[in-house]
């Protein structure tokens, strides 16, 4: 039996939450996350089963030694940076209390975290989006150039994909906005 695997999942950085659920799993059934490679793969070694909880948390590189420092001196283990995000783990039995598992010490620091995400991430996209895809789609289907229905073809595909996502991103990212008590 091999000791490495590595299984494809995709998330949005709007599913950080299932995401370290679906890692936890992975930890009970004996594969412990060494890394992720964008855009979804997953790099597990072998280990003892064991209840892990695992938690991100989205920098988006703004990080330094005493931020890692602070997690280290609370039991949590960094061991993976992914575009932004950061991945901690601590073993269930080392968590004396509901609140040890986790890596946010209140609400208002869930919500600023979101609130980092949507800015770092969302707007830029939607940018990208309006500037650059959007006009591009436009041009292809006012064009009669000999690739205009291939470009069409192509530039829909994509925009179907940025509408899905920016929709799904968006109600994901306001519902943990007001689970978390910001109603704004």
């Amino acid at each position: 039996m091999s000791n490495r695997k590595t299984m494809i999942r995709f998330f949005t950085i709007a599913d950080y939450e299932e995401e370290e659920i679906w890692l936890r799993e992975q930890h009970k059934k004996g594969w412990k996350l060494m890394k992720t490679i964008l855009p979804c793969f997953y790099i597990f070694e072998s280990c003892a089963p064991e209840d892990v909880v695992y938690r991100l948390d989205y920098k988006n590189n703004t990080e330094d030694h005493d931020y890692l420092q602070i997690f280290n001196d609370y039991g949590w283990e960094y061991f993976n940076r992914c575009v932004g995000w950061l991945y901690f783990r601590k073993p269930v039995s080392n968590a004396d209390t509901e609140q040890d598992s986790e890596i946010f010490s209140d609400d208002a620091s869930r919500v600023d975290m979101v609130n980092h995400i949507i800015k770092t991430r969302m707007l830029p996209l939607l940018v990208i989006f309006f500037a650059c895809l959007l006009p591009n789609f436009i041009r292809s289907v006012e064009g009669s150039h000999p690739f205009a229905d291939v470009s069409t073809v192509i530039l829909s595909v994509l925009l179907l994909i940025y509408l899905y996502l920016f929709v799904h991103c968006g109600i994901k990212l306001r519902m943990l906005k007001k689970k978390y008590g910001d109603n704004r």
